[in-house]
């Protein structure tokens, strides 16, 4: 009897909370794989772009390496976007899980005692 009370203790308090810092340190790593931060920091910085740098020349060099910039840019802010979205629902659907996980190991020890009221109540599955 006391080992089956030192097994309920240990799964509310130390159980629990160990799981509860995996599913934060698991979120933790997701948000750095896909680098969130530094990807809302450079948003609309360009997107490999090779020569950003001052361009000297006629009009229409000039022009034309403006247009390249913004052109870059514009793919960079949507590939990030796009990197962002998937992140996102990413990180959602692993809070979810996470949040269901740690409800589902605090019904767990509830189950076996469900269950033998079910059975001597006469409920067959």
């Amino acid at each position: 009897m006391l080992l089956a009370l030192e097994l309920l203790r240990w799964w509310y308090g130390d159980g629990w909370r160990k799981r509860a810092q995996l599913a934060g340190h698991r979120l933790d790593g997701t948000i750095d794989y896909f680098s969130i931060g530094l990807l809302l920091k450079t948003l609309f910085s360009p997107f490999r772009q090779i020569s950003a740098g001052r361009v000297d020349g006629p009009i229409g060099v000039q022009l034309r390496a403006m247009v390249d910039k913004i052109f870059s840019r514009i793919i960079g802010a949507v590939v990030r976007l796009l990197i962002l979205l998937v992140g996102g629902v990413t990180i959602g659907v692993q809070v979810l899980l996470s949040v269901l996980l740690l409800i589902g190991w605090g019904i767990v020890p509830v189950l076996p005692l469900l269950g033998a009221v079910l059975a001597l109540a006469g409920v067959t599955l």
